[in-house]
């Protein structure tokens, strides 16, 4: 009894559930100290904008969890997210086209970013580290280039930031004025409350989870990271499925784009350049480890919500900018030496 137990915790560690689970926990935690030391942090309102600020980072951070899970790296998914934004905008505002076509361009933009990044790294041998560098390099530039190095606005665009601010209850409004006053302050007020942004992130999240733990390229996805050179030798066709798995990573990058640019109402050229680096670290919190072969989409969204809400938190706390980068560091390390730390016990067990 005493030996299936000690195989049961040895298991839970390999699995990488354990420090989802801490995650977890840090992540209820931190809600509850921030919730009795401000009578702001647990309102309606702030938790919304908590939903609105995780949905962008949550939707990169499930892009990006393929990519690491493979043994690799994008650096790119930030501008690239800029990039898909600007070319929505293009697309509706410029040329005219109905807002569904614009979500396609801009879906289909992040998945040509993807393909590209793939053939590099697949089929050219480029690091991934240098080929993604580069990418994002370029549509940094091609963000400016494209806009004239001017914001896109959807102003004139009726429906579009409702794509990320929109709500059922504002939806219910319309139809049956007196709705939201009536249901304001109740239980399902607060739910048909919730952001777009936030169901897209939901969305976003069960796809990802189904189509890494259901389907034949998510079994591929575990097999490249864990040893790429046996799982070629067994027959499987890496460079086809390591571009494939880019394509859908850009997907996602391109879903983050177009939920950044409705919350904004514009397409920002400037920005993008740092979402990466809190995309990645969500996933290393939630326990996708950066070697590769391991990591799920829940404790990716587990890593983005504790990262937005203990910046919400901070900021409420008037914590000064610079000590919220130090924490966020802090943190970070902490899940990157968990991983390490779970790796080499699992060597030694070996």
């Amino acid at each position: 009894m005493a030996e299936i137990t000690a195989k049961s915790g040895k298991s839970f560690m390999k699995s990488g559930a354990l420090q989802k689970v801490l995650a977890l926990g840090v992540l209820v935690v931190m809600f509850l100290v921030f919730a009795m030391s401000s009578p702001y942090f647990a309102t309606q309102a702030n938790i919304i904008n908590i939903l609105l600020a995780t949905a962008v980072n949550g939707v990169l951070a499930i892009g990006v969890t393929f990519i690491i899970i493979t043994g690799g790296i994008d650096l790119s998914i930030g501008t690239g997210m800029t990039f898909t934004s600007i070319m929505t905008g293009v697309a509706i505002t410029f040329m005219g086209m109905p807002i569904w076509i614009g979500i396609l361009v801009g879906l289909a933009t992040g998945a040509f970013i993807g393909l590209i990044n793939g053939i590099c790294i697949a089929k050219l041998k480029i690091p991934a580290f240098i080929a993604t560098l580069g990418m994002m390099m370029i549509t940094k530039g091609l963000s400016l280039v494209v806009s004239g190095a001017k914001p896109i606005y959807f102003v004139d665009t009726k429906g579009f930031s409702d794509i990320a601010t929109g709500t059922v209850l504002k939806i219910m409004e319309k139809n049956a004025p007196g709705v939201m006053e009536s249901m304001s302050g109740t239980f399902f007020g607060g739910i048909l409350s919730i952001p777009f942004a936030a169901l897209l992130f939901l969305l976003a999240g069960v796809s990802a989870h189904i189509i890494l733990n259901k389907t034949l390229m998510g079994r591929y996805n575990f097999a490249i990271g864990s040893n790429m050179q046996a799982t070629r030798l067994s027959g499987i066709n890496t460079d086809r499925w390591l571009m494939m798995i880019h394509v859908v990573a850009g997907l996602y990058v391109g879903l983050a784009g177009i939920i950044i640019a409705a919350r904004l109402n514009s397409a920002q050229p400037a920005l993008g350049q740092g979402y990466e680096l809190d995309a990645i670290a969500a996933c290393v919190i939630g326990g996708t480890s950066l070697s590769g072969g391991k990591g799920t989409i829940v404790g990716t969204v587990i890593g983005a919500f504790l990262l937005s809400t203990l910046l919400n938190g901070l900021r409420i706390l008037s914590v000064p900018q610079e000590w919220q980068t130090v924490l966020s560091g802090l943190i970070v390390i902490g899940a990157v030496y968990a991983d390490i730390y779970r790796r080499t016990k699992q060597e030694k067990a070996i």
